[in-house]
């Protein structure tokens, strides 16, 4: 600690002579009171008399408390005092209310001087006062209530719920007591709950509990509030209770929650960031724990919504705006609070980040500001730059606030005027001059304003954008006609886009018609009537804006009700720019976005859209995603896994659109994707089905799982697209006989089959149940041995005695692409076994080619949607599937010769190793491959366009070159 000297003050003249006036005072009302202090500790008592008026008249008060201070040295302690177990000691003997208000107002004194001189005199941590501050509140509000409580209780009994439960009264600390970060001279915020309706048991007449709780609250605020002859403790505030001065004092749960979901004001979300319930005192014996995490529960998605919400950023903007104009009216002069740049645009900063975001990133979900501004910056809501600025700042403000308080304890944000407070206030801060601490000051404040207006600014930026040509049109209850012409208005002969001007008011006028039907409420009619104009501002250049309107409404129609999603796009440009150019190129996305709205969230930032992950980090980015979600919550777990899908499909779908990927790409990002998603599915679904059954034994103390996933058709070659099943089948190898270890007690044991069987219904359940978010993939599980009528989940060994004994040809047909995509080295090295000796067997080869030809045939039959000028880019003769059975056919006629052949599992790579092997000349391998490319990539376009596999004939002339191949080796 760097500790103020008296020669220090004795070199200013207005604080020598206050020394000398403070000192003269004391030293003639108690006389012989200080002869117990050494002459260093007279030397600091003398320093902290002259900077604080309020220790000087504490120590006028009540002499023995303050100077004890210095004979104990606990002035002098840079830890906490254990300000709890103080004051419990006190209260041991006590035995009326009057007792109480005189032995906690003494301590508060006591232990407020204390902290003063270690805020003025030794030159204390920010930190370590404001905890200390808060600390002290915590101790006197809890010791006061657990001494009431047993007081009222010997009065009244002891309130207990309908089922006899002893009910315990909660407080709630608001604000900075919240938040641990109090200020010296604050008032404190409290709002009073308790658990459950009932009546007091134990006295002869009984008190409905809410009596009780009132009756106890008002003698708990009177005990800290009240001023007696020895002060007051803390002035306390009850005006951010539910329904406020007009509200009850006390509440029970059930009320709490009804008030915050129905009539819950975007200011209570504000305040409520911040609440705490304060900590029981460690020799409780209420067990209060419980209730304090089920009160946190139930009032958490009130705080903290699911989806990024903006809506808070135009609320908060309001308080703001009244703050400020509340200064103004005021004329609060130098007030560096609620002055621009203050301390209160700091903690606005804060918490619109942690009101937006703090429903996803759990991190933020904190009270204090110190700790949460690391946070931000880690979530990628702050710059580095951003945080030092509000940090330091923060600091400064903060340690300038106490410092004016702790001059007398009053409620101060202002600077002062008179020159001594000027002159304490400097030789604190150790600032040789007025003007220097002023450009201080304003240096920290400029720059916090700077970085307020950046970040949440006066006003929304998207208004300066609204056109107001729109609005009137929007808000009007014109005829078609005029309507018409007013849009026609804006075409001038210099725009290059020509719009259909009766179409984009047909449009606007079907779509303002249907939400005047729907219940959107005044907060989203107000965004809708700013939103709508801005849409037209940015969509009138765009080419064939009609079309392109038509699908953004599409997509609005389906959020119009959600306000948030509202103000989502109308404060965030960029991402309804986003939108309008997603909607513009795929019909598929539009319809995607329309179906999961919770994907407008994905819009915000277009770098982190436009750019995929690795194809190896899809598998990090989901656990680190799951890790948020509680274990025990497979409904969450489920949702999350399909946000997550949905997120990334359209991140890989922007980047398909931009061109920042090609079609092979796009589906080695889509399969990375799934087997990401199986992966983590195998690992929810094992600890579900572990928790009944236990696991099986050659499992125990092990990774291995005993289990794999075979992956065939798209997901096996590598090529899965946009809508694609997942064709799987499931294995295991566990030894024969085998049970689980099953639960404690050794109920609930069952085979090992039975519990893979288990297992492979549960990760079924988890991939194909329709929730709100959708299903997840669709399983299709065919392709396992003997096909829907095969059990879900074979053993590996069974599993190649039917690939040997008993499947078809069209079944190595598909082993020619199957792939195992989990399993542990065993299962992956015996598939491997499998796979090679079925393919490598030998085949007679016109036999084969009969079997393959008898099998597409069938497949176009059925399949084929092809007309006379159009290809069935799949079924066609010359499409997708005929180069697939030309690469399959090749592969089982000739692997036993060539065993490398059994090597790849995709397409293009297939028909690398034929050219090698000289199967295909280099010109065949070009003509199969530049066609599979460029119907796949076809395939991608019809399917972001939401259109059928149908492709012109004549865009595609080399087609018939495929079909001469397929004569060539099969026909």
């Amino acid at each position: 600690m760097s500790l103020l000297t008296l020669s220090q003050l004795n070199d200013n003249k207005l604080l020598e002579q206050q020394q000398h006036k403070s000192w003269q005072q004391f030293s003639q009302q108690h006389a012989e009171s200080y002869q117990i202090l050494t002459q260093q500790q007279l030397e600091h008592f003398k320093i902290a008399i002259t900077l604080s008026d309020f220790v000087l008249a504490s120590a006028l008060q009540a002499p023995e408390l303050v100077l004890d201070l210095f004979v104990s040295k606990s002035v002098y302690l840079t830890s906490t005092p254990a300000y709890e177990t103080l004051l419990q000691d006190l209260l041991i003997d006590c035995k009326s209310e009057e007792q109480l208000h005189k032995i906690l107002r003494n301590f508060r004194l006591q232990h407020m001087v204390n902290i003063a001189i270690a805020d003025l005199v030794l030159n204390i941590d920010l930190e370590k006062s404001l905890e200390r501050l808060s600390l002290l509140a915590d101790a006197l509000i809890q010791t006061s209530l657990h001494w009431l409580t047993e007081f009222c209780q010997e009065k009244w009994g002891v309130p207990t719920s309908n089922d006899g439960q002893p009910q315990p009264l909660l407080v709630y600390g608001m604000g900075k007591l919240g938040g641990k970060e109090l200020n010296f001279s604050s008032d404190i915020d409290l709002i009073f709950v308790y658990p459950y309706s009932g009546e007091t048991k134990g006295c002869r007449r009984s008190l409905d509990n809410q009596q009780f709780f009132t009756r106890l609250a008002q003698k708990l605020i009177t005990s800290l509030h009240q001023q007696t002859a020895d002060g007051f403790v803390y002035r306390v505030d009850m005006r951010l209770r539910p329904f406020g001065d007009s509200g009850p004092l006390v509440l029970t749960f059930n009320a709490m929650e009804d008030y915050y979901q129905e009539q819950g004001r975007d200011w209570e979300r504000y305040a409520m960031l911040k609440a705490r319930v304060i900590p029981n005192l460690a020799s409780s014996t209420m067990p209060e724990e419980d209730y304090h995490q089920q009160l946190t529960a139930m009032l958490k998605p009130f705080v903290y919504r699911r989806y990024i919400d903006f809506s808070v950023i135009d609320s908060l903007r309001k308080m703001k705006s009244m703050i400020s104009q509340e200064v103004r009216r005021k004329q609060l002069v130098n007030n560096i609070k609620l002055g621009a740049g203050g301390i209160r645009e700091i903690e606005f900063i804060v918490q619109v980040f942690q009101l937006i975001r703090g429903g996803r990133v759990e991190e933020l979900q904190q009270r204090n500001l110190l700790t949460v501004l690391p946070q931000l910056v880690i979530a990628g809501e702050l710059e580095e730059d951003n945080k030092s600025v509000l940090q330091n700042a923060y600091c400064f403000l903060r340690r300038v606030e106490n410092i004016l308080q702790a001059l007398a304890d009053k409620q101060t944000q202002t600077l002062p005027e008179n020159d001594l407070d000027k002159q304490r206030l400097l030789t604190v801060l150790k600032i040789d001059t007025w003007e220097d601490f002023m450009h201080v000051l304003q240096g920290h404040m400029n720059d916090v304003h700077e970085t307020f207006e950046q970040l949440i600014g006066v006003e929304s930026p998207n208004h300066q954008a609204e056109d107001q040509h729109w609005s009137v049109l929007w808000n009007s209850r014109w005829s078609d006609e005029e309507s018409i012409a007013w849009v026609e208005q804006e075409q001038t002969t210099q725009d290059s886009v020509i719009w259909n001007s009766e179409a984009i008011w047909h449009l606007l006028s079907d779509f303002r018609d249907d939400v005047s039907k729907r219940s959107i409420g005044s907060r989203g009619r107000q965004v809708l009537d700013k939103l709508i104009p801005l849409l037209i501002c940015h969509i009138k250049q765009a080419k064939q804006a009609e079309f392109v309107l038509e699908r953004v409404l599409h997509v609005f129609k389906r959020i119009v009700t959600r306000t948030a999603y509202l103000e989502l796009l109308f404060e965030n440009e960029g991402a309804l720019k986003q939108l309008i150019h997603l909607c513009q190129a795929s019909s598929w996305v539009t319809d995607y976005i329309a179906k999961y709205p919770i994907l407008l969230d994905e819009l915000i930032d277009p770098t982190l859209l436009h750019n995929p992950p690795q194809l190896s980090t899809y598998g990090v980015e989901l656990r680190e995603s799951m890790l948020r979600i509680p274990e025990e919550d497979l409904e969450a777990q489920m949702d999350g896994l399909r946000l997550f899908k949905q997120a990334q499909q359209l991140r890989i779908a922007a980047a398909d659109i931009a061109g920042v990927l090609d079609v092979i790409t796009v589906s080695d990002h889509l399969t990375a994707l799934a087997e990401a998603i199986i992966n983590e599915v195998i690992n929810i679904a094992w600890q579900q089905v572990a928790n009944r059954f236990g696991v099986p034994t050659s499992t125990i103390d092990s990774e291995n799982k005993g289990f794999g996933v075979i992956a065939y058709g798209k997901t096996g070659g590598k090529e899965l697209s946009y809508g694609s099943d997942l064709d799987l089948v499931f294995v295991h190898n566990s030894p024969q006989g085998e049970e689980t270890t099953g639960l404690a007690g050794g109920s609930k044991v069952v085979s090992s089959s039975q519990f893979y069987v288990k297992f492979a219904q549960r990760i079924m359940h988890i991939f194909n149940t329709r929730m709100n978010s959708g299903i997840l993939y669709e399983l299709d599980m065919r392709l396992r041995p003997s096909g829907n009528a095969g059990i879900l989940v074979i053993h590996i060994n069974n599993f190649g005695q039917y690939q040997q004994e008993e499947a078809w040809t069209w079944e190595h047909q598909a082993l020619v692409r199957a792939r195992i995509v989990y399993g542990n080295k065993a299962i992956i090295d015996i598939f491997k076994t499998i796979r090679e000796e079925v393919l490598n067997k030998s085949r007679d080869k016109v036999k084969l080619k009969e079997e393959v030809k008898m099998m597409r045939e069938k497949m176009r039959n059925h399949l084929d949607k092809s007309t006379d000028t159009h290809l069935d880019i799949k079924q066609g003769a010359g499409g997708l599937v005929d180069i697939e059975f030309i690469a399959q056919y090749l592969v089982l006629a000739h692997s036993c010769e060539h065993k490398s052949l059994t090597e790849r599992c995709d397409n293009l790579g297939i028909f690398k190793l034929l050219a090698k092997l000289d199967i295909l000349t280099s010109g065949e391998q070009d003509i199969l491959t530049s066609n599979y490319q460029q119907l796949r990539h076809l395939g991608h376009v019809a399917t972001l366009r939401n259109e059928n596999l149908l492709i012109d004939k004549s865009l595609l002339p080399k087609k018939e070159q495929v079909t001469a191949l397929w004569h060539k080796f099969i026909e």
